[in-house]
Order: structure tokens, then C-alpha cells, then sequence
């Protein structure tokens, strides 16, 4: 099987230092195995993508020597697909449903948690389960698409794994019923705004495009057990994982796109070069 990764950014904002980080090991990883590269750009929230980000983004990673194999896929391309696999889900499980609460619902209902069990998880506020009820054939335009994990996860001989590489968590990891129903909660597969919500949509990418190795940063290493269960759910192979350190500023703080004096275009215009950016997230330079 050949070593296939991907970079996937989102074109919300400029390409900074730990997205640079992130693209170099990955083109990295995947050359030195002979295997490919995959460009895909993650334009889920269309209120927010803009097409002058996109093409930045692009140009920065060349100008940093990257190369990818194929062309870009853009998920904007793929709502279909994601419909299709949310509603053969809905038709196997009968486990998807319909969900009218707004934000501050959720955050009312979750107001008093119990002592020791977080309020939040990788799918944002960890859902009560207010709309359980509500059958799928019900669901309308301004409705989110839910997944009743109560209902889905098993004991453990009949729950799923998965790999990781990565230096925090190297090993094979057990996705447990406990972990998703007390740290995950109810996932969203839809928003009522998007064909697909973040966690489903990159399960679906990641195997139409036959991803081996998903190479990303520590901060999505959670969302890893909900993508794994959701992969199980819907009977495609995994990933091997490998989530890597994170690109701080000097405080310590992880980079974010508003970070523009970390940004790539920003190093260019000062006369960086694509060895100095290297250096600066300790990458060798390039052969």
C-alpha cells in the first residue's frame, strides 16, 4: 500500500508558521517513503472561504518547495458525497436525527454538569441529547444532523482502534463507549449552514482518498476517537495517525491565523527563504 497523506488547510486567513510546520513534515514523511502528497482545501463554511486565501495558501507552500500529487480537492466539490454517506447512515443505523437546538439551548441544558465531567469535547459543547427523539424523516432546512452514539456504541469487543506514530501518544489506542458517551457526546454530521460538519466531512475525504496516514497537529488528537468511530460506523478502513507538536509564539501560545507577523507571506516580503522557515520550526533544510 502506498503512503498517502494529505495537507488540508482552510482558507479562512493566511498560511502561518504551524500550518508551515505542518505541510513541510507531511510533504516530508511522505516523500521520504516514496509514497504521495495530497493537496486538499477545506472549505466546509463557504460564509468564511475565500478564494484569494486559497491562493496564497498555494503559492506559499510552493514557494517552500512543496509539490503535490493530482489536483487540489476542494470539499465545496463534495457536498454530494457527504449527503449520500450521511443518509446511507441514517438508513443503517436509523441513529441520525434532526436537531433545532441553538447554542445557547445546549449551554443551558449543560448550565450544571456533573462534578468531573467536561462540558466541552471535540465536537464543541457536549450535547444533552434534547432532540433524540426527533425521527430523520422529520428533519428541515434550518435543522443540524446528529449521531445518537447511545445507541450506536457497543462493549468493547465490538468497538474500533487506531494507530498513532505521533511522539505524545505512540501506540494503539482503544475507542471506548465510555469515551464517547461522557467526552464527545451526540456528534454533529450537519450543520444546518453546511453540507457536512468538520469531524464527518475529513472521515469521507480521507477515504475517497485513500489516505494511509493522516499527519496533523496535537490539538486535533481528541477529535481522532470520534473520526475513528465514525470511520468504524461507516465501514471504512483507518488511517495510521500521527499528530505532531505545536508552532508557539514566544508566550507559548499556539499560533492562530490572526497571527499575521507569523505569517509566511509575512517572512517573504522581509527576505526569508524557504531554508530559514525550516530552521525556524526545526525542519532540516531541504536536499
Amino acid at each position: 500500500m502506498t503512503f498517502t497523506t494529505r495537507f488540508a488547510p482552510s482558507p479562512t486567513g493566511p498560511l502561518h508558521l504551524g500550518h508551515a510546520y505542518s505541510a513541510m513534515l507531511a510533504h516530508d514523511m511522505a516523500r521520504g517513503q516514496g509514497g504521495r502528497f495530497l493537496m486538499r482545501i477545506d472549505d466546509l463554511d463557504q460564509s468564511r472561504a475565500r478564494a484569494e486565501w486559497e491562493d496564497l495558501i498555494l503559492d506559499d507552500l510552493r514557494w517552500l518547495g512543496l509539490t503535490w500529487d493530482g489536483p487540489v480537492r476542494r470539499q465545496s466539490d463534495h457536498f454530494d458525497a457527504y449527503q449520500r454517506a450521511i443518509d446511507s447512515l441514517a438508513q443503517a443505523t436509523g441513529a441520525v436525527y434532526p436537531c433545532c437546538c441553538k447554542r445557547r439551548d445546549i449551554e443551558a441544558a449543560a448550565s450544571a454538569p456533573q462534578e468531573g465531567v467536561p462540558r466541552f469535547g471535540p465536537d464543541g459543547l457536549i450535547y444533552p441529547g434534547t432532540c433524540r427523539a426527533r425521527p430523520y424523516a422529520d428533519r428541515t432546512p434550518t435543522d443540524a444532523l446528529r449521531y445518537n452514539l447511545a445507541a450506536t456504541v457497543g462493549p468493547p469487543s465490538r468497538m474500533p482502534a487506531f494507530t498513532e506514530t505521533g511522539p505524545a501518544h505512540a501506540g494503539d489506542h482503544e475507542v471506548t463507549a465510555e469515551h464517547l458517551l461522557t467526552q464527545v457526546g451526540d456528534p454533529i454530521l450537519a450543520r444546518a449552514n453546511m453540507a457536512a460538519s468538520y469531524n464527518f466531512a475529513v472521515v469521507i475525504d480521507d477515504a475517497e482518498t485513500a489516505i494511509t496516514h493522516v499527519i496533523r497537529g496535537e490539538d486535533l488528537y481528541e477529535a481522532t476517537y470520534l473520526q475513528r468511530f465514525l470511520q468504524w460506523e461507516l465501514g471504512l478502513s483507518p488511517p495510521v495517525y500521527h499528530h505532531h507538536r505545536l508552532i508557539r509564539d514566544a508566550a507559548g501560545k499556539r499560533l492562530a491565523k490572526r497571527d499575521d507577523a507569523r505569517a509566511i507571506r509575512t517572512y517573504r516580503a522581509e527576505g526569508a527563504t524557504p531554508d530559514d522557515i525550516r530552521r525556524m520550526v526545526g525542519l532540516p533544510p531541504q536536499g
